[in-house]
């Protein structure tokens, strides 16, 4: 085998001369497995991932927000929180009750165990994110909180313009067929 074939083998790959695209999504993935790999590790110590946990704080900081408005705090889909919700009624973390001001809405509080768990603990990613910040200066981290905002906001461009293609390139095929 030649040297040439040789650095292009995978096994032998290095992050120069990839260009910035890829390596930053080389570094998003090297994140996102070590947010699973802390998450998984919260929930053997802790008894809740990642996500669950920062629900958690999110209901500490905002006592009787509504799933809704929690969904919206965390820039996801609603449907897509319904299932942390649940495994923390389950677990007796968190708490579901009639809001007061208009019965048909559900308001999410704390229980005393999830008082328990809204506070700063170390092996959480909340106590690794709160060391690497420490060690950065606050423009460096705005500008860090910009690029993955621009990052979200294009990449769910990305997603509503490719659902707006697939519908018009379906209303078209649709509209080709025979009646």
């Amino acid at each position: 085998m030649t040297r040439e074939r040789r650095k292009r083998r995978p096994g032998r790959a290095t992050a120069t001369g990839l260009g910035d695209a890829l390596e930053f999504m080389r570094a998003l993935w090297e994140l996102d497995h070590a947010l699973r790999r802390v998450s998984k590790s919260m929930q053997s110590t802790l008894g809740v991932t990642g996500p669950q946990r920062l629900a958690i704080r999110m209901v500490g900081r905002f006592p009787g927000l509504t799933a809704g408005e929690l969904a919206t705090l965390l820039h996801v889909d609603p449907s897509s929180l319904t299932g942390v919700l649940e495994r923390l009624g389950k677990t007796d973390v968190l708490a579901r009750e009639s809001d007061p001001a208009d019965g048909r809405r559900a308001v999410l509080s704390l229980t005393r165990r999830g008082r328990a768990l809204d506070r700063t603990q170390s092996g959480t990613v909340e106590a690794a994110i709160v060391r690497a910040l420490a060690s950065q200066p606050r423009s460096r981290i705005a500008g860090a909180r910009r690029l993955l905002e621009a990052l979200a906001e294009e990449l769910n461009a990305t997603r509503s313009s490719a659902g707006a293609s697939r519908s018009c390139s379906s209303a078209a095929s649709a509209s080709s067929l025979p009646p």
